[in-house]
């Protein structure tokens, strides 16, 4: 009796034996995906934070370019902060303007400048997105340029006619500046009679 009884421990001992040495070995196999997980995050962490950064660099070239593109009678650039704070990074775009006795202004558009240096620059970044993330190329633009000062329109729209040639860009503008029409490559006047819109084409570029 003992002996059976005895046999059965040893056997109770046996499996609880195997049991743990199995959850050993799930622990240690876990630990390693755990492991492997981290640096997976890890990579796509630097992936995604080398986007920011090239992304802001890239913006800040074409809003440079733009700026003074269009305001060449101003000396205006575009820095990117980049900032890293407990692991995340953020960009800050300042606008930097020089005046002919040295002053020199800076800040955010919206903040520190007037509606027609942001209108431009919010344009400019819509760009950016669709360029960096491969999205369609073709950019909506209905009265977007309300704000900008009626002196620097013209040279709005010949530079957005120079980034559609250079980047391979369609840009459908919606106006009633004849500045934008001039500078279009294709012009046409929209009106509507009797509930109708017709199109007439004005200009062939």
């Amino acid at each position: 009796m003992l002996r059976e009884d005895l046999a059965g421990v040893e056997a109770l001992r046996d499996s609880a034996n195997q049991r743990l040495t199995d959850a050993k070995l799930r622990v240690i196999t876990l630990e390693g995906e755990v492991e492997l997980l981290e640096r997976v995050a890890d990579l796509f962490r630097l992936l995604v934070d080398r986007e920011v950064i090239d992304n802001a660099q890239t913006a800040q070239d074409l809003l440079t370019e733009g700026l003074r593109a269009v305001f060449d009678d101003l000396d205006m650039s575009v820095r990117a902060d980049v900032d890293i704070q407990r692991g995340k990074v953020s960009v800050d775009l300042i606008t930097i303007q020089k005046e002919p006795n040295g002053t020199i202004t800076e800040g955010p558009a919206v903040d520190a400048y007037g509606g027609s240096v942001a209108t431009v620059q919010s344009v400019l970044l819509r760009i950016v997105v669709l360029t960096r993330r491969g999205l369609r190329p073709l950019l909506l633009l209905d009265e977007s340029l309300g704000a900008v000062a009626e002196d620097y329109v013209p040279r709005v729209g010949r530079f957005l006619a120079l980034l559609a040639e250079r980047l391979h860009l369609d840009i459908l503008a919606v106006s009633h500046n004849p500045a934008l029409v001039e500078a279009s490559h294709q012009a046409y006047r929209i009106s509507k009679k009797e509930g109708t819109a017709t199109f007439k084409k004005i200009r062939v570029g």
